[in-house]
């Protein structure tokens, strides 16, 4: 019964904010146009305020192990080159290739991952999962482009322009700019901390209203021929693949908590803007975005439930 009131405890605050989400839209409460405006102001604005402040207040005893890190970055890595090579012997459409790469390394970690890691651990959990969204989004967004680029036809692709899209990345800059007020010991006035803390708190509740109220569930019969193996590689099979693993190299409790969180979650809304952009199915894209989005609800909720159950948390 304990385990599964953490479990519980932990999902049903993110179904409830996409399913208001969702009801508003319906009910013409809100509409497309003021949620695209609410969407960006929340990745452009806030986002950058929570990876900061997770990072600023984050306790020095409590940092994540060099281990974490490592094997976090070079798993996915290393599972991106397994599905550079094999994905394409199995789809036949160049289009569809990159976005189903994509759909399987690049999970919705900072959306879902960070707010539910405090919601099973705590406070004290946040900066260890602030310093993790730092390793994670960069590879993200840097290996995204490279992938997408690869199977268009327009062409390779340009290192520059992959290297300025990550230094403008808004969750990148606050993290960045948290690092350094952090290890330099700067301290931010009370005044100001304030409402830093207030911007902080409001993301996850607002980005996930935004996503709710963005779901859609058009044309999807077609595509269930990739949408039913794909996410039940993503969220079932694979964060099973590296929990063993993890558990394997060392890692425990919280570090493994947080493995899951970065494969288990999710595709990352993100990954829809960036295929109807660079080439990508973006029909595909989004549609692995919503299913996988109300998919997770219940396959996270399994996964806290099986890992409290046998001791993991």
């Amino acid at each position: 019964m304990e385990s599964f009131l953490v479990a519980m405890n932990a999902v049903i605050p993110f179904l409830f904010y996409i399913t208001f989400g969702y009801t508003m839209k319906v009910r013409g409460v809100v509409t497309e146009e003021f949620l695209q405006k609410l969407n960006k102001m929340v990745f452009r604005l806030f986002y950058p305020f929570m990876t900061f402040y997770n990072i600023y207040k984050a306790d020095p005893t409590s940092l994540p192990r060099p281990i974490l890190m490592i094997f976090t970055g070079a798993s996915i890595l290393l599972l991106e080159v397994i599905l550079v090579l094999i994905v394409p012997r199995i789809v036949k459409e160049n289009p569809k290739r990159g976005v189903i790469i994509q759909g399987i390394f690049r999970s919705n970690f900072i959306l879902f991952g960070l707010p539910l890691t405090i919601s099973v651990f705590g406070d004290y959990a946040s900066s260890v999962a602030a310093m993790l969204i730092t390793v994670v989004v960069t590879i993200y967004n840097t290996t995204s482009v490279v992938i997408l680029e690869m199977f268009n036809t327009d062409g390779k692709a340009d290192p520059k322009s992959i290297f300025i899209n990550v230094l403008k990345n808004p969750l990148l800059q606050g993290a960045v700019v948290g690092l350094v007020f952090f290890f330099c010991g700067i301290k931010v006035p009370a005044s100001l901390l304030k409402p830093i803390s207030e911007f902080s708190n409001m993301t996850s509740p607002l980005a996930l209203f935004v996503l709710g109220g963005t779901l859609q569930f058009n044309a999807i019969r077609k595509n269930l021929k990739y949408l039913v193996p794909v996410l039940s590689f993503k969220l079932l099979i694979l964060p099973a693949i590296m929990l063993v693993l993890g558990y394997m190299v060392g890692l425990r409790e919280l570090e493994l908590f947080l493995l899951v969180a970065v494969y288990g979650t999710p595709v990352a809304a993100a990954s829809y803007p960036m295929a109807q952009n660079m080439g990508g199915d973006g029909e595909l894209a989004g549609e692995l975005v919503v299913i996988s989005t109300v998919a997770a609800t219940g396959t996270l909720f399994l996964w806290i439930f099986f890992m409290k159950s046998v001791g993991l948390i």
